[in-house]
């Protein structure tokens, strides 16, 4: 236990230190890494800036920018702690399988509409197994409840851990640095508050992207999971993997869409 607790501070120590922020800095792998990760809290988040924004619309608007700048500073506490105690987690073979297991259901269920259901005998719910959602299933509105200003602080807040857990644990597929995941998470959640539009823009000129984006989350819980036995991928096929997903997918949705503009006509 004692060696968990100073393993713990020491992972926290790194935060503060000189040496390891001037090789982040200077080490162009590691801007890679951070591109990747703002690019993908990017595609991932881009509607989750809609939904915080829905959240806070019943306030004035001086207390709805206050209220989502308190929950920006939410969302890099649970950072710096959840990168903290995950380095040192993330070092545990079986975590690293669970949590690269966790991403692919993440993104295979994203991809193929997949839920986790209940198979029910006289309406007793017994056995679990996975289904697909129902079409005619309304998806879940985010409602105005005129809570006050702190409610709804803390309403962002939780949103906002909830929106950061996945993008956290992605992230730990991509790199174990400290400061490297920490630059990456910032860079993201301002790119999540401050540019949501140009993403979402970006996602209806190139609709597949938002699918492209679950492909790159399965690509790193495959990383992350050969990690765990000691399979190390180098990061120059890892980048390019990942850039060619992005431009690939691109260059797919403009051969698409213009074969689509030419049948109609």
């Amino acid at each position: 236990m004692a060696d968990f607790f100073h393993d713990l501070i020491s992972n926290f120590g790194n935060f503060f230190s000189w040496e390891n922020l001037s090789h982040v800095f200077t080490d162009p792998t590691s801007w890679g890494i951070i591109a990747t990760l703002v690019l993908l809290e990017g595609l991932l988040s881009a509607d989750n800036a809609l939904v915080l924004a829905v959240m806070v619309r019943h306030l004035p608007k001086e207390q709805q920018k206050r209220a989502l700048f308190y929950g920006i500073i939410g969302a890099y506490i649970f950072r710096f702690i959840a990168i903290g105690v995950g380095v040192y987690l993330v070092k545990i073979t079986w975590i690293k399988v669970a949590g690269g297991l966790y991403l692919l259901w993440i993104a295979l269920s994203n991809l193929f509409h997949l839920e986790f259901k209940m198979a029910r005998v006289g309406g007793v719910p017994l056995l679990p197994y996975i289904g697909k959602k129902n079409d005619d299933e309304e998806e879940e509105a985010v409602q105005n409840k005129g809570y006050g200003f702190w409610r709804t602080v803390l309403a962002v807040e939780m949103m906002d851990i909830a929106f950061s857990i996945d993008s956290v644990l992605a992230a730990f597929g991509v790199s174990e640095e400290v400061w490297v995941l920490f630059l990456g998470g910032i860079l993201g959640v301002l790119m999540m508050r401050g540019v949501a539009q140009v993403f979402l823009k970006l996602i209806d000129k190139f609709p597949e992207l938002e699918k492209a984006a679950f492909i790159l989350i399965i690509i790193i819980a495959a990383k992350m999971i050969a990690g765990a036995y000691d399979f190390h991928v180098p990061h120059a096929y890892f980048f390019g993997l990942i850039v060619a997903v992005f431009v690939g997918t691109m260059i797919f949705s403009v051969i698409r869409q213009k074969r689509a503009s030419e049948s109609a006509q």
